[in-house]
């Protein structure tokens, strides 16, 4: 496997950062564009779609290398409609919140998944590939920190940035450059996957609480939100939808909602 040198092994534990960490992280409260323009529900809808609903089960269940349920959760997910490229999109993200090693993992788990549908004459739908070319360069850079802008609602910066300047450079061009820019899987569902990979991991709360924060700038709504704590609370454990549960409730205070 050959990856470039932002794509290091030392990525996973600095995408941990993410977007806006609490006390490390001092945003602007100027509201932010609210989303990307792929986006399956709007702002207003109480329900998530029944592909929404599988995305935080299928991270929950690959952040914890829960096998027997990722293919429970994976099957589900196709059923539900996702396209084989949705969800290979969430599980190569999910790399930079929880590790390569559990992506390559759940990777080998949905090609199987998908083998075996197939020979069951399921002929799930493949989907597509990103539909433009991600920029590089000073491009990419200029494109990863307006979307980074976007997602946290104004420009991210604190005193951990300028103890290591050097990890904001990575989440601009690689997280949200690399990654974000990728337009075949839309924002609501790159948030829904980062809050269910987020709560099923334990020690990283105030990540998990500014991506429902960001979830909710994305267009999700605050009823979708606590249905995404129901499902965890309903297919999880109950640690994970207790970490979810809080963590949305301390970012709808702060959104005064």
């Amino acid at each position: 496997m050959t990856t470039d040198r932002r794509n290091c092994t030392a990525l996973p534990a600095l995408m941990a950062l993410c977007l806006g960490v609490g006390a490390m992280f001092s945003v602007t409260t100027q509201a932010a564009e609210a989303a990307q323009t792929m986006t399956r529900t709007s702002a207003s809808a109480t329900t998530l779609s029944s592909q929404q609903q599988t995305i935080p089960l299928i991270a929950a269940f690959m952040a914890t290398s829960d096998m027997p349920n990722l293919d429970a959760a994976l099957n589900q997910g196709l059923d539900a409609g996702l396209t084989i490229s949705e969800t290979r999109e969430i599980l190569v993200q999910l790399y930079a919140y929880v590790g390569f090693p559990r992506s390559l993992n759940a990777l080998n788990e949905l090609m199987t998944v998908v083998q075996v549908r197939k020979q069951r004459g399921i002929n799930d739908a493949p989907g597509r590939e990103p539909g433009r070319a991600v920029p590089t360069g000073d491009e990419l850079l200029t494109a990863g920190t307006a979307n980074q802008t976007k997602i946290s609602g104004g420009p991210v910066k604190g005193p951990v940035f300028e103890f290591a300047p050097v990890i904001n450079r990575f989440l601009q061009t690689h997280l949200f450059g690399d990654i974000f820019e990728r337009d075949n899987l839309d924002w609501q569902s790159r948030e829904l996957a980062t809050v269910g990979a987020l709560a099923a991991t334990p020690g990283v709360e105030s990540q998990l609480r500014s991506h429902m924060a960001a979830s909710l700038r994305v267009g999700l709504s605050a009823a979708q939100l606590r249905q995404v704590t129901e499902l965890l609370k309903k297919h999880g454990d109950a640690q994970t939808a207790e970490r979810a549960s809080t963590a949305l409730t301390q970012a709808l205070a702060v959104a005064g909602k």
